[in-house]
């Protein structure tokens, strides 16, 4: 089925439309979720809203896009919410804890793999390139992790974002920049 037709049964109220939809994007969604939230459950339930919205506002997408960047930009939408609900979260938890140290937050253990170093090591270039990547501005972060992360072109990402492809290209430069400018510092204070 093409998008036209997708869009058309979708809009009648056709559930097997919608299950189609959903199997198609579902995955793209997840990655996409978690790749803003690292975190499976969290990533998960974003994307389950998502095709939920999907599902609440397919009768005013007005079709100027395609229909996979238009569930994109909600699955985009939908995660930073989530990240920004998260913060608020931890910053209420921590002045909690303050009072009551019942909230602690359980670890569950990463299965043990060949080489235990190499994980580690592994883990901990992930972690660091993470934290630089929160402290990029919200639309740097965006772009590079649409380009690096999820391999799309300029273009792709320009529609996603709703913007030029050359404000893409700038705001890629600039976090590649900024990252550059992070790690290094990161790396020259801990080494």
């Amino acid at each position: 089925m093409d998008d036209p037709e997708i869009i058309e049964k979708l809009k009648s109220g056709d559930a097997a439309a919608f299950r189609f939809v959903v199997g198609k994007y579902q995955k793209l969604v997840l990655n996409c979720s978690y790749k803003f939230l690292r975190n499976r459950e969290s990533a998960e339930d974003v994307t389950q809203e998502v095709f939920l919205e999907v599902f609440k506002s397919i009768l005013t997408f007005r079709a100027d896009s395609k229909l996979s960047t238009w569930i994109y930009r909600i699955a985009i939408s939908k995660s930073l919410n989530q990240l920004k609900s998260q913060k608020r979260k931890k910053r209420f938890a921590i002045l909690t804890s303050l009072f009551d140290d019942s909230g602690v937050e359980k670890q569950i253990p990463a299965p043990i793999s060949m080489s235990p170093e190499k994980d580690f090591e592994n883990r901990d270039r992930a972690e660091i390139l993470s934290r630089a990547l929160e402290k990029l501005p919200e639309n740097q972060r965006i772009a590079f992790t649409l380009s690096k992360y999820d391999e799309m072109n300029y273009e792709e990402i320009s529609l996603i974002m709703d913007t030029t492809i050359s404000s893409v290209e700038s705001l890629i430069h600039r976090a590649k920049t900024n990252l550059r400018k992070k790690l290094f510092n990161y790396y020259k204070n801990h080494l």
